[in-house]
């Protein structure tokens, strides 16, 4: 993966083959205060942005609040527009979002949203994927489409 911009710290994790941190340097800002620390990894064609659940992410059900999974998704859009296309991810904007909850989210496994690249034009990235869980991304947590506006 290359050098993120300065504001997000991408490094490998020790122990953790093809696994890189996804986090704001700036530990004040909404991803870090919300969602804690997140892991990155390039799957072929895809780009799998996890979450390890805590309590700070859970509903009165004790199942994975709903606004945590579209900030989960929200931030993966950006994730993989860097993995995937080397691009700012950092000052790009979200145009379009549209997600289908399909089941809760677990507590005792991670939260992966899971992200392609459909289309890219010169200011313009079209992404879907899954939010899900389990060993074989067996849980499905949400589908997702996506619209970014690249920086610059």
């Amino acid at each position: 993966m290359r050098e993120p911009p300065s504001f997000f710290a991408c490094e490998p994790i020790d122990g953790e083959p093809g696994w890189y941190s996804w986090d704001m340097k700036d530990r004040t800002r909404f991803n870090a205060v919300a969602l804690g620390p997140l892991r990155l990894r390039q799957d072929g064609d895809k780009a799998r942005l996890r979450l390890m659940p805590e309590q700070r992410h859970t509903n009165l059900q004790e199942m994975i609040h709903g606004a945590v999974t579209l900030s989960l998704i929200d931030v993966a859009l950006f994730a993989a527009m860097h993995a995937l296309r080397q691009s700012d991810a950092g000052m790009g904007v979200t145009l379009e979002l549209s997600t289908q909850f399909i089941a809760a989210g677990r507590t005792d496994m991670p939260l992966d949203a899971v992200v392609e690249v459909l289309r890219e034009t010169g200011r313009l990235m079209f992404l879907r994927g899954q939010v899900v869980q389990g060993e074989d991304d067996d849980h499905v947590v949400a589908s997702f489409s996506g619209l970014i506006r690249k920086a610059g």
